[in-house]
């Protein structure tokens, strides 16, 4: 909803300081101020969510109304609201200015600090350098040599399971065809040495 709506529409309470039901708005804010007669209801409904106009049932009507001083408590309200937080800001940002001067303290550029700030990356340096020299022999770990075993015996595993499928299916091939087993092996490619691995 326009903001030029609400404010002229809030203008005919200011300005009248009347209670009004809505077939009253409908009539007045298309003559007044030149709200149409079908957007009276959204605008004032909207008004009523934000709480700039109150409105009250009374029997079968409603009835709404806004005053002056109503509105001028709100911008009081927030106002006061707005200066806690910036209040509430400011002592933090305070607060953190107090942390930053006590974390300095001690953090001066002496010559010590310095001498010490070297060591640290000298000591640093080495043990970059002992990691590198520990994953040149990672090959000799114990741990690492029986993963290797292990994964060696699943793969030789899986090569006789394969090795028993060919030799399955060279089978067929002769009973089912009649084919030589040395032609089978020459137009499949398979080794004359072909055989279970150990």
């Amino acid at each position: 909803i326009a903001e030029e709506k609400r404010t002229r529409m809030m203008e005919i309470f200011y300005e009248t300081k009347d209670v009004f039901q809505l077939k009253d708005m409908e009539k007045i804010a298309p003559k007044e101020k030149g709200i149409t007669a079908m957007s009276v209801k959204e605008v004032l409904q909207s008004l009523v969510d934000d709480g700039m106009v109150d409105c009250e049932r009374i029997g079968t009507s409603n009835y709404y109304w806004a005053f002056p001083s109503k509105a001028l408590h709100a911008r009081k309200r927030k106002l006061e609201v707005l200066d806690s937080q910036l209040s509430e800001g400011n002592q933090k940002y305070a607060n953190l200015q107090k942390s930053i001067e006590k974390a300095k303290v001690g953090r001066h550029e002496t010559e010590e600090r310095t001498m010490l700030a070297k060591e640290l990356s000298s000591l640093r340096d080495q043990r970059e350098q002992l990691k590198a020299e520990v994953e040149k022999y990672r090959e000799c770990d114990p741990q690492v040599v029986e993963e290797i075993r292990q994964a060696n015996q699943v793969a030789k595993e899986a090569a006789n399971r394969w090795t028993d499928n060919i030799f399955a299916i060279k089978s067929w091939a002769k009973r089912k065809f009649g084919f030589e087993e040395n032609k089978i092996d020459k137009n499949f490619g398979i080794p004359e040495d072909f055989d279970y691995i150990d």
